[in-house]
C-alpha cells in the first residue's frame, strides 16, 4: 500500500514498541506548534446548507450491543469485503470494525484505521499492539480531509460518523482518489436529520451524487433505522466550484 500521505504501517513497528509509533504521529503537529499555526485559507468548496453534528464520543454503541444485533456481520455481507483487500475505516473510534476486518481481509489484505481525534488514535494504537494485528496501519486525519494514500483502498467504510462531516462536500472530494479502480464508499447511518446524528438517504445521495459518485446498492438493516449505501465514482471529479450544494 502506498505511503504518499505518511501513512504509518503498523507491520514495520516491532511489538513493545507504541511509544515509537505515537511519536511519529505527533511529531508534525508538536514542530507545527513550535513554529505558529498559520491562518486558515478560505474553502473553495460550498458551505453545506445542513447541520453538522457534533463529535460526542468515540463509541456508537458498546461493542456487545453491536454483535448481538448483527451489524458487523450484515455490512460486511452486503460489502462484499473478501480476503487480500485493502480496507480504509474512516472515523475509526475505539476499532469495533478495525480489529475484526483484520482477520477478515487476512495476511495478505491490509487495514487502515483513521480518525481525527488524537487520543483516539493513541488508544486504538495500543489496542493493535495489544491484539497483535500486523495487518493494521494508523492515520491521524483532518476533518475534512482523510489524508489517504491515492489509488489503495477497494473499499472505504464510514461507519455512523458521516453526519460529523463539516464540509462533506470536500470530504468526498478527497477520497474520489483513493478508491481502486472498482473500489467502493460504504456508509452505515441512521435515516434522520443530521443534527439528530443521521443522515436522511436523499440528502446522501445528493452529496455523493455532487462529487462525482453514483449509488450501487442501498440496503436497511436490521435496526431499521440504520441503512447501509455503496457508492461508486461515476465520472471524472467536479472542481470545488462546480459543486452544488444539497438542501437539507
Amino acid at each position: 500500500m502506498s505511503n504518499k500521505r505518511g501513512m504509518i504501517a503498523r507491520s514495520a513497528l516491532p511489538h513493545g514498541r507504541g511509544s515509537r509509533l505515537f511519536a511519529l504521529l505527533f511529531l508534525p503537529f508538536l514542530l507545527l506548534g513550535a513554529c505558529g499555526e498559520p491562518a486558515p485559507e478560505p474553502s473553495p468548496f460550498p458551505e453545506p446548507q445542513r447541520p453538522v453534528a457534533p463529535i460526542v464520543s468515540s463509541r456508537y454503541l458498546n461493542e456487545d450491543a453491536r454483535d448481538s444485533i448483527g451489524e458487523f456481520e450484515a455490512v460486511m455481507r452486503l460489502a462484499e469485503i473478501r480476503p487480500g483487500m485493502s480496507i480504509a475505516d474512516i472515523g475509526a473510534g475505539e476499532g469495533y470494525y478495525t480489529v475484526r476486518l483484520s482477520p477478515m481481509v487476512g495476511r495478505d489484505g491490509r487495514v487502515l484505521a483513521e480518525d481525527i481525534v488524537p487520543a483516539t488514535i493513541q488508544e486504538l494504537g495500543e489496542r493493535v499492539q495489544r491484539e497483535r494485528l500486523d495487518n493494521v496501519a494508523l492515520k491521524l486525519g483532518q476533518a475534512n480531509d482523510p489524508q489517504l494514500p491515492d489509488a489503495s483502498f477497494d473499499r472505504i467504510l464510514m461507519i455512523h460518523m458521516y453526519h460529523e462531516i463539516a464540509r462533506p462536500s470536500e470530504f468526498l472530494w478527497h477520497l474520489h482518489d483513493d478508491l481502486t479502480r472498482d473500489g467502493s464508499v460504504i456508509v452505515v447511518d441512521a435515516d434522520r436529520p443530521t443534527d439528530r446524528h443521521g443522515t436522511p438517504p436523499r440528502l446522501l445521495v445528493c452529496e455523493f451524487n455532487a462529487v462525482g459518485y453514483e449509488l450501487t446498492r442501498f440496503d436497511r438493516l436490521p435496526d431499521t433505522e440504520t441503512y447501509f449505501a455503496a457508492f461508486k465514482r461515476h465520472g471524472p471529479k467536479p472542481e470545488p466550484s462546480e459543486i452544488r450544494t444539497c438542501p437539507a
